[in-house]
């Protein structure tokens, strides 16, 4: 069959109106056109859809089941192209987030998230809490739409952005004989036992605070090694040693952990925005980026 649109459209018109002349009216067109194009619908079908006299028109009881069929199809219609413009706009559709554990203590992607979710609840936010390395294949093959990460070496087919930089702190326990300085160095930390990230964890904050000590000669003494920033924190409450975590961590306010700024103007962790540059940037990640980077910009 070579039924188009427009042949539900007339049919329509004429089924609602039963009146030829009107329903060419109502469709802004002449009679004969709109009379042709039942004819040929009727012909599509083979089945006849209107019976006509020189005083009425009425449906038949196949026009009347195409009438309910043709207001079907047309909304389907209607409401498919409304989703697409929808989805092409960013007002629904999915998107797909991965981000390391730190990244919800920084409130960047906190509050992105939340004005997000305001302005368009019916896209779905897929997060997915992985560590920065193994973000990074997810985000090649388009797994996941947006990255956010501490910083680490990148392949060649990501691209990325500074969203936070954040000062590194020493942590330490609320007994330990450092609690009373305002600021100390790096080296006051060499001799001292280290509670730190398990090096087969995939955390980029174990390579970048190791790179910080070894950038001032010291070997630290690791006698905890563990998978998570919390777990760290919750060791270094017990007294089981000291380590190194950045600022925002200190949002988690454990009652029997310190936290000692550093003097090394380079002790310092970023967080970054990663995406794929082979891939489109549609409009929910589009949205989302510009959410991102307007609080790092605030």
């Amino acid at each position: 069959m070579n039924i188009e649109l427009r042949h539900l459209r007339y049919f329509i018109a004429v089924a609602e109106e039963l009146h030829f002349g009107r329903a060419a009216q109502r469709l802004n067109i002449s009679q004969p056109p709109l009379s042709q194009q039942i004819m040929q619908l009727e012909a599509e079908t083979g089945a006849q859809l209107f019976n006509r006299t020189n005083r009425s028109v009425k449906l038949t009881a196949a026009g009347q089941q195409l009438l309910s069929d043709a207001r079907a199809i047309l909304l389907q219609v209607e409401q498919a192209a409304e989703r697409a413009a929808r989805l092409h706009r960013g007002e629904e559709g999915e998107l797909r987030i991965g981000f390391t554990s730190s990244a919800p203590f920084t409130g960047v992607l906190s509050n992105a998230l939340y004005q997000f979710r305001q302005r368009w609840p019916k896209v779905h936010i897929q997060m997915q809490e992985i560590n920065t390395r193994q973000q990074l294949a997810p985000l090649h093959d388009g797994r996941l739409d947006l990255g956010v990460m501490r910083n680490t070496p990148l392949p060649g087919d990501l691209r990325h952005q500074l969203l936070l930089s954040e000062p590194l702190y020493a942590v330490v326990h609320w007994a330990h004989p450092l609690v009373d300085a305002d600021k100390i160095s790096i080296k006051a930390l060499a001799s001292e036992p280290f509670v730190f990230f398990d090096p087969q964890g995939g955390t980029a904050l174990y390579s970048e605070i190791l790179a910080l000590l070894h950038r001032y000669q010291i070997k630290p003494y690791i006698t905890q090694e563990v998978g998570e920033a919390m777990t760290i924190l919750g060791l270094v409450a017990t007294g089981l040693g000291v380590s190194i975590l950045p600022a925002s961590f200190r949002r988690a306010r454990l009652a029997d952990v310190v936290w000692l700024p550093l003097e090394e103007p380079d002790a310092l962790s970023e967080l970054w925005l990663v995406w794929s540059g082979e891939r489109e940037i549609n409009a929910q990640m589009d949205r989302m980026m510009q959410l991102l980077r307007r609080d790092f910009a605030g």
